[in-house]
């Protein structure tokens, strides 16, 4: 079976390492598919889920609030500062940090505080939808 090889790593932890036969996650252009032997590639992505079909025929997801993507001929690289295995999100904590980056945009002083509040805004719909999606495929 052709595979390539995956590391997702978060600055506290590798969460995936591992052969898969596919790799799909959101490209900053669009979503992304790799499969074994893809080009050379180095990219940013934006927050939400890497699915990983992983050469046992199992799925495995992973929520990222962004990052950078490296993608060699044999291997997947995806690097980011916040990596959630899917397993372990929490629909009660993401909407609670929803609702507080809400509240911080509507008490946004600041030009900056705009700005951080709608990328946190961001990262948390986009926990939600990934955490949605882990959810109908389980």
């Amino acid at each position: 079976m052709n595979t390539i090889h995956v590391d997702v790593v978060s600055a506290e932890e590798s969460i995936f390492s591992g052969e898969a036969t596919f790799v799909a996650l959101p490209g900053e252009a669009g979503e992304l598919g790799i499969k074994p032997r893809h080009t050379s590639l180095i990219t940013r992505i934006k927050p939400g889920s890497v699915r990983i079909e992983k050469a046992d025929g199992g799925e495995e997801f992973v929520f990222v609030a962004g990052g950078i993507l490296e993608v060699q001929p044999h291997c997947v690289t995806v690097l980011s500062d916040t990596a959630i295995r899917g397993k372990d999100l929490d629909e009660e904590k993401a909407q609670a940090a929803r609702q507080a980056a809400e509240e911080a945009l509507k008490n946004a002083q600041s030009e900056v505080d705009i700005a951080r509040a709608q990328s946190e805004l961001a990262v948390m719909a986009a926990q939600i939808a990934a955490l949605r999606k882990y959810r109908d495929k389980r």
